[in-house]
């Protein structure tokens, strides 16, 4: 657990810092904002139509292989763009093919990191684990975006991408030498040997199908898409209403925003610590503190002055990150493992929708109501939508009886953070 949590960090620092400088050299290159955009839309979009098959690869393939291999074919990638940027032949063609290239092997890496982190933790312990998880995730994330600055400034922006490549590797040299926690053993080997649990999926399609009908299927998993999607939407894209509320109804300039990225920083980290101390997630936690952070949202679209903004920035992160902990919990639990990795696909697939559609939307908001405006109401909305969500299930099951489907697998763990 140790050593997967330090490789971890380093490669989502490395990843931090090469989308960092991504940006920069998309920039420096066509002098476009819209350029930049569309580059990140190339490196999500594979996961909008592949994630599905890259779940199901992963549920067919042993993972401690499949992970490795992928962190390898990443490094890869990372080395042969560092290769090209350093004999100046990195041309907007071959960014978009690399980042295209990037976003179609994370659609197999992603999942089957993820679950590789289920068998390090005993079952008591995955509220911690996923915690921990997200603690690497906002670290690698500060230390990566700090460092990226003074990698181009000392080295080039060939040495970041190369870093990233290292990271990779470290990863793919880590892997073949974790060790399962006691008693996972059994069910690793069940997933991915077991003919029984495999036999009606027979054909590639078959497979993608039931991991769409059982999450169609599961209620909390499709309550905990809704409630994370419209917290997606109206919600959490801090660096586009944040920025325009620090400078432009409360007159404060980079610097502000910068202290309001810090705060905002440092309360995921706090909600990270404290997620660790879940034992028993549910879809009601996920909302109720989503709710919160929504609540706080909207207090922080009315804030008078930047001392007052910071002041609810900090619980407001703080609500948010713990939700989040406690819905990756919820996600990475239920499925059975031999469906997992295709659950996981869907969840990918629906994220990359709230993550392309969610800033125009925002951004139409925004011009329509202003930066305060937009806050107010993308918060409101999230409240009255989860709200309206616990009403309806509250009226429709007013006690259930405490059954669970044949297919439940209770002795399943959450997943540590993707190293990509």
């Amino acid at each position: 657990m140790r050593w997967w949590s330090v490789a971890n960090f380093l490669s989502n620092a490395g990843t931090w810092m090469q989308l960092t400088v991504q940006n920069l050299l998309v920039l420096q290159i066509t002098g476009s904002a819209a350029a930049t955009g569309l580059s990140m839309s190339v490196q999500a979009a594979p996961a909008l139509f592949m994630s599905l098959l890259g779940g199901t690869a992963v549920d067919r393939w042993p993972l401690k292989l499949t992970a490795a291999v992928s962190q390898a074919l990443l490094g890869a990638v990372a080395f042969t763009t560092a290769v090209l940027g350093a004999l100046d032949q990195l041309d907007m063609t071959s960014l978009m093919v690399l980042a295209a290239v990037t976003g179609v092997i994370a659609t197999v890496d992603g999942p089957a990191c993820a679950m590789l982190g289920n068998d390090l933790v005993p079952v008591e312990d995955v509220p911690s684990a996923i915690g921990i998880g997200a603690l690497v995730h906002n670290a690698g994330r500060l230390v990566g975006t700090a460092l990226a600055g003074v990698t181009v400034g000392f080295l080039g922006t060939a040495a970041a991408y190369a870093a990233n490549g290292l990271s990779f590797l470290f990863v793919a040299a880590v892997v073949p030498f974790l060790r399962p926690a006691p008693g996972v053993v059994r069910r690793a080997a069940v997933r991915h040997s077991a003919p029984e649990h495999r036999g009606a999926e027979s054909g590639p399609d078959m497979s993608v199908r039931q991991g769409l009908l059982f999450f169609a299927r599961r209620p909390r998993l499709v309550a905990l898409a809704a409630i994370t999607g419209i917290s997606s939407v109206f919600g959490r894209n801090y660096g586009l209403t944040l920025a325009v509320l620090v400078t432009g109804p409360l007159a404060g300039g980079a610097g502000s925003f910068g202290t309001v990225s810090t705060v905002l920083a440092v309360g995921g980290i706090l909600g990270a610590v404290l997620g660790a101390r879940l034992r028993r997630p549910s879809v009601r936690l996920v909302g109720t503190l989503a709710a919160a952070g929504a609540l706080l949202q909207a207090l922080a679209g009315l804030s008078p002055s930047l001392a007052v903004l910071l002041v609810l920035v900090l619980p407001m992160a703080v609500v948010e990150s713990v939700s989040d902990t406690a819905g990756t919990a919820v996600l990475q639990t239920d499925p059975p493992a031999h469906l997992r990795g295709r659950v996981l696909g869907v969840w990918s697939s629906i994220g990359t929708v709230w993550g392309l559609g969610g800033p125009p939307l925002l951004g139409l908001l925004m011009e329509l109501a202003g930066a305060r405006g937009a806050l107010v109401t993308g918060g409101l909305i999230i409240v009255g939508a989860i709200g309206a969500g616990f009403v309806l299930r509250t009226r429709r099951t007013p006690r259930p009886a405490a059954t669970l489907a044949p297919h439940c697998d209770i002795t399943g763990r959450a997943a540590l953070s993707t190293a990509a």
